[in-house]
């Protein structure tokens, strides 16, 4: 009997799965997702974006199809602003000296910091003579327009004391057609360059050093080495610094304001200027909308090509 009982026992244990050694074994808990936490993180930033880009860019495009000024309500006028906008020779004047203006930037920005990277890279290995490159972008826009307003002056400025005491006609830099783009350009690129050129740096430090070694080791010289390897593997990082180069110099707007105001003879003013006549100074928010929104299509079209065609989104480290 007591053989029997034991037997049938044994059966009963393994059927209620009390036992230790056959318990069935217990459901893995889900990985916790993250997805609640950021969103948390990130909401103030989309919080900002939404009511100081969306929302305005939404009412700004709006607007560009009405006629509108701050003392009425906005009446819809369809695509008569952009029609005005293309026989407007102001338009015209204005892009045209916006263009020069981001040529020059861009062409002597580039140019400069790239050579600042490359001195950084090989030759300045100093901590506080890479972060003092960095100084002058620390400085306002307008208190660099106003330093160089004031070296550049006709009369009492250090630049033309120094060009009249060496025997040279002074320059209005400022004051003429010819020299005012250029002028601003300058000023432009000494303070940006900097910041470009820890950019490039940034890029360069990426590079593997052996590839420089084995273009030594076959004897490639200095100017074959930047050309065939440096070249190259930068393009990724020079491409973005082109992209945000030229974006930033399409919204070029206090060095002008603070120095020329658009003169002399509209030399100098600029597309960004040019908006803020029309919807602030004219009241004329509809014609102001519609000439942001051509800036904004413009700015999207020329950085859609160069990432394009210049493969910025494309790395040779690999």
């Amino acid at each position: 009997m007591t053989t029997t009982t034991a037997r049938g026992a044994a059966p009963a244990r393994k059927a209620t799965g009390t036992g230790t050694g056959d318990a069935a074994p217990r459901r893995r808990r889900r990985p916790r997702s993250d997805l609640r936490v950021a969103l948390l993180f990130i909401a103030p930033a989309m919080l900002g974006f939404v009511v100081f880009y969306l929302v305005p860019s939404i009412r700004g495009l709006y607007l560009s199809f009405t006629e509108y000024n701050i003392l009425g309500t906005p009446k819809w006028i369809g695509g008569a602003n952009y029609a005005a906008i293309a026989k407007d020779p102001l338009f015209w004047n204005a892009l045209g000296v916006t263009t020069q203006y981001v040529l020059i930037n861009i062409v002597l920005q580039t140019v400069l910091a790239l050579g600042l990277a490359l001195l950084m890279h090989r030759v300045a290995k100093s901590t506080f003579i890479r972060g003092s490159l960095l100084l002058p972008y620390l400085m306002a826009n307008v208190i660099a327009a106003l330093l160089w307003f004031w070296l550049l002056d006709y009369q009492i400025g250090i630049v033309n004391n120094v060009i009249d005491a060496i025997g040279l006609p002074r320059i209005a830099f400022f004051g003429s057609e010819e020299w005012a783009i250029p002028t601003q350009a300058l000023i432009n690129t000494w303070r940006h360059m900097g910041y470009t050129a820890l950019l490039i740096f940034a890029g360069l430090q990426a590079i593997p050093q052996h590839l420089y070694e084995v273009a030594n080791l076959d004897g490639a010289s200095p100017f074959q080495t930047f050309w065939k390897i440096t070249m190259p593997l930068l393009r990724p990082v020079v491409v973005l610094v082109l992209v945000v180069t030229i974006i930033g110099s399409f919204q070029v707007f206090d060095t002008v304001a603070v120095t020329t105001q658009g003169g002399p003879i509209n030399a100098s003013r600029v597309l960004q200027y040019y908006i803020y006549q029309r919807a602030f100074t004219e009241s004329d928010f509809g014609y102001g909308s519609a000439l942001a929104v051509i800036l904004f299509v413009i700015l999207a079209l020329v950085a859609f090509i160069q990432m394009k065609f210049l493969k910025g989104n494309e790395s040779d480290l690999d």
